[in-house]
């Protein structure tokens, strides 16, 4: 069985090294016919990772999650490109757990952040930079920033309905549309770019 401490000491054994070479040993393309797989980094994470790509079910099932997010550097220092969705949101639920009883909270600290290079779009080569997992943040003050966050907008879909959430609430989570947007009324926690950042700290 691999748990999660294993899961990020047979990742650590990758960083430096290019996932798209690394993706051909386990025969996982990065194109398939001249359209990129995007799911093709995730899959070769799950692998390093010492889990099979023919059980989805699990890194939830024993308590983790892999979660590839891309870096770029500005300035010479490495940003995260784009927000990261943590799960969607039932508003009948939102408005009836607090935050530590959450799906939110639960999918959260289960993640093991894998920071990968973000070389341009079409593009197969990606360096694993860093692994890092939620555990160093739960005694610290952020904790009750996001959990401040999700009680704000817990709040605000109780009073001014669900589809009063937008993307500006929260300081590092937010309620946002998931999907094509332009009048989409599902709904997803994201972590913004700031809580990517002050977790992984390459």
């Amino acid at each position: 069985m691999v748990t999660r401490v294993i899961a990020i000491r047979n990742l650590e054994q990758y960083i430096g090294l290019d996932l798209g070479e690394l993706s051909k040993e386990f025969g996982i393309t990065t194109f398939v016919e001249e359209k990129q797989n995007k799911g093709w980094k995730g899959l070769t994470l799950e692998r390093l990772a010492g889990l099979s790509n023919d059980n989805k079910q699990a890194p939830n099932g024993l308590g983790f999650e892999l979660k590839s997010t891309a870096f770029y550097q500005v300035k010479g220092i490495w940003v995260p490109r784009e927000t990261m969705a943590i799960t969607m949101i039932n508003p009948k639920t939102l408005i009836e757990t607090p935050f530590f009883q959450s799906h939110c909270w639960e999918k959260l600290k289960s993640i093991i952040f894998c920071a990968v290079t973000w070389n341009g779009n079409h593009n197969s080569k990606s360096e694993l930079l860093k692994i890092q997992s939620f555990d160093f943040l739960e005694d610290g003050k952020i904790i009750a920033e996001i959990q401040a966050d999700y009680e704000f907008i817990r709040q605000k879909c109780a009073e001014q309905g669900f589809t009063a959430l937008t993307g500006k609430d929260g300081k590092w989570i937010q309620a946002r549309t998931k999907g094509a947007g332009h009048g989409s009324i599902s709904r997803a926690f994201y972590a913004r770019k700031a809580l990517i950042k002050e977790i992984v700290q390459i």
